[in-house]
């Protein structure tokens, strides 16, 4: 599939969530847009008279991306209009529907003005064309995307499979993303700051500690491989125990009763694993002094 014919698709997609219209299409690639805002009337208008919105989903800018597009900025000028609405309550003033971080740039640039398309658009569709258009661009780190497909679905009811047409992503990659944010807080952290790869993140998410994984990881460099491989080694033990469990548990009442007996003859702990006619039986003993005393019981007999 192509770049255009991904794009094309996202705007479907982006139909979808919003209803068929205009601004359903604004953000289809981002060649698509600048045509498209160009078409429709950008202006100018003060980057004072800008605000962004702290609903936006993407929080973290990196400082060398920045640095760079302001030095286009400042040499070329802003080649894309951003797109902006009407401020609530602040007649005059706009916020960012998409766009934040050339009007960042814009600023560092010392420019004055920035080339903006003005839209009416409900909370609803300013998240949504937001979410998309960040992701379309890879723009997001993904916690960031995890919480904007969270609140796609919990803000306006959008299931899974909705989200994925939107955004042009398998239900399996949206599904998957949004397990991420399961994880403790360090290790979401570790993953906004770019420490910590989404892969990295993936292969703890079901470790009993992942916390203490994803320190480890990023003390020794490993690789995804390498943490998938962590994670397996550390979760062995409590999937032995779990099975060991599972194993006791559905042992019949006649063995867990000679189970018991035993035990209580030896003062040891006893257990019995029956299969057919055969099995095994494992007595545990946690000093030297248990051992002696068993073995002595054993000659005697």
């Amino acid at each position: 599939m192509s770049a255009n014919d991904r794009s094309r698709g996202l705007g479907r997609g982006l139909s979808a969530l919003l209803g068929e219209g205009e601004d359903a299409d604004i953000l289809r690639s981002e060649e698509d847009a600048a045509s498209q805002v160009s078409a429709s009337g950008a202006r100018s208008l003060s980057l004072d008279l800008i605000e962004p919105n702290p609903d936006q989903p993407r929080k973290r800018f990196s400082e060398d991306e920045l640095t760079t597009l302001s030095a286009s900025i400042a040499e070329r000028g802003v080649l894309q209009p951003i797109l902006v609405r009407p401020s609530k309550g602040k007649t005059g003033h706009y916020q960012i529907v998409a766009g934040e971080r050339r009007w960042r740039a814009a600023q560092r640039a010392r420019l004055h003005e920035i080339p903006a398309v003005i839209r009416e658009l409900t909370d609803r569709e300013t998240l949504e064309i937001a979410i998309v258009e960040n992701v379309q661009r890879q723009d997001l780190n993904a916690v960031e995307e995890a919480r904007g497909y969270r609140q796609l679905i919990e803000a306006f009811g959008h299931t899974q499979d909705d989200v994925a047409r939107a955004v042009g992503k398998s239900r399996a990659h949206i599904a998957n993303t949004l397990r991420l944010l399961a994880l403790p807080p360090a290790v979401l952290d570790h993953l906004e700051a770019g420490r910590l790869s989404a892969g990295h993140a993936r292969a703890i998410a079901t470790a009993g500690d992942p916390a203490a994984l994803a320190e480890k990881i990023i003390a020794d460099g490993m690789s995804v491989r390498g943490a998938e491989a962590l994670a397996r080694k550390e979760q062995a033990p409590e999937r032995k125990a779990r099975a060991g469990r599972m194993e006791k548990a559905q042992k019949d009442a006649d063995t867990r009763s000679l189970e018991a007996d035993l035990a209580e003859r030896l003062g040891l702990d006893v257990e019995i694993s029956h299969r057919g006619e055969a099995g095994e039986i494992r007595i545990r003993y946690s000093t030297l002094e248990q051992l002696d005393d068993l073995c002595r019981r054993l000659s005697s007999r």
